[in-house]
């Protein structure tokens, strides 16, 4: 069926491994998983969990880095490790059996904030050397956060990694006495209890931003969707088919390929209106639209020109073909259509197809088609004709 020609790329398009992450899934699940909406959002979730995971294996390799470095020891090194696997264990089980759905924040992403921030203070506590690590990760922490939880739930998250670099300065120097630890742990809890209110700040303007610029795009389309369809049938109005038609036209010449456009119209729709009323001819309207539209490829044009003439755009397409497509217009509309919008009368329509010619202009190709058209009506009516293609480079 004809549609818009806007290109939605589907979750699965977008990422390769969508395949593979709903066969780990239903490892969880006792029933198939269907492709639902559903679905497709928790695979958006489980997409975000490895980015997140990202955060979690840069601070890995940084312990790593400063324990061959001799900064820090590297137990402590196998201590974080280890305790960050098994969260991340965890959290990945509980993502891939659904127990997320659950949960009121459905990417778990303010309980993974608090687990890593909790490491890193923990690690912190234990070997104050990482105290370089702790403002960095912090803040992508917080930024990887703040898309997805609530004002109130990112700055809990900014308070609690505040006073957790607060108290383990604090239990170390109740450990150590080490006055110049202290004296730099607590210069570095201010520098953070600036930064990162402010930072937490920044990102939550940048999503209302974020968000009320996806709305006005929303609107926007929905704006020019409007502005292109038939307000009636739903179908391309006048002006998207003879803009279509010019760009098509463009691409024909560009490419070589065939073009082909057709003329219908609905025969005697003036004396449908007449006996059964304009609601009913509305109807009429409405229903063959909807009838051309599934009888056509989708990289077909189909759109209403005015009245009860409308316009189909047969592109790469060869003239034989594009009759057999018009006569199949033809006899389901002959067929079903009084049927389909509930009119006692037939209803049938007059068709004219041409086939572009190289340089010829588009008036030229809309004139040839529109008087073929009109040849079916003083034929008889209830058919199609066909005018041969001219060739303007001639």
């Amino acid at each position: 069926m004809q549609q818009s020609k806007d290109k939605r790329t589907t979750s699965s398009k977008r990422w390769p491994s969508t395949s593979a992450l709903l066969w780990l899934m239903q490892l969880f699940h006792r029933k198939k998983i269907a492709r639902t909406s559903d679905d497709s959002r928790q695979l958006q979730r489980l997409r975000r969990f490895g980015q997140a995971s990202l955060i979690l294996l840069a601070y890995i390799l940084s312990l790593t880095t400063f324990s061959l470095l001799g900064l820090i020891h590297y137990t402590s090194v196998y201590f974080s490790c280890g305790v960050l696997a098994t969260l991340w264990l965890g959290f990945a089980i509980a993502l891939l059996s659904g127990f997320n759905l659950r949960a009121a924040d459905k990417t778990l992403s303010a309980q993974m904030a608090f687990c890593m921030l909790t490491v890193m203070a923990t690690t912190l506590h234990i070997e104050p050397a990482t105290q370089i690590l702790y403002t960095p990760f912090g803040l992508l922490i917080i930024m990887s956060c703040a898309f997805r939880l609530r004002e109130k739930t990112l700055l809990a998250v900014v308070i609690y990694a505040l006073a957790g670099n607060l108290l383990a300065n604090l239990s170390y120097f109740v450990l150590a006495r080490d006055n110049h630890l202290l004296l730099t742990g607590l210069l570095h809890c201010g520098a953070l209890a600036i930064t990162m209110p402010g930072f937490a700040m920044l990102a939550t303007r940048v999503r209302r931003l974020y968000r009320s610029l996806y709305m006005v795009s929303v609107k926007m389309e929905s704006i020019e969707e409007h502005a292109r369809r038939d307000e009636l049938t739903g179908s391309f109005n006048r002006r998207y088919m003879m803009a279509a038609l010019q760009e098509q036209k463009h691409q024909a010449d560009s490419t070589d390929q065939n073009l082909c456009l057709a003329v219908i119209d609905l025969d005697h729709f003036k004396r449908i209106n007449d006996e059964i009323g304009h609601l009913a001819g509305d109807e009429v309207l409405r229903t063959f639209a909807q009838l051309a539209q599934n009888s056509v490829r989708r990289e077909d044009i189909f759109g209403r020109y005015g009245g009860e003439e409308f316009l189909l755009i047969l592109p790469a397409v060869s003239l034989n073909d594009a009759y057999n497509t018009v006569e199949r217009i033809r006899t389901l509309t002959e067929a079903r259509l009084g049927i389909m919008a509930k009119v006692e009368r037939k209803v049938t329509v007059s068709i004219g197809l041409t086939q572009y010619g190289p340089g010829e202009s588009v008036l030229d190709l809309f004139g040839r088609a529109d008087t073929a058209m009109y040849l079916s009506k003083t034929g008889g009516r209830n058919r199609v004709t066909l005018q041969e293609a001219i060739d303007a480079t001639d």
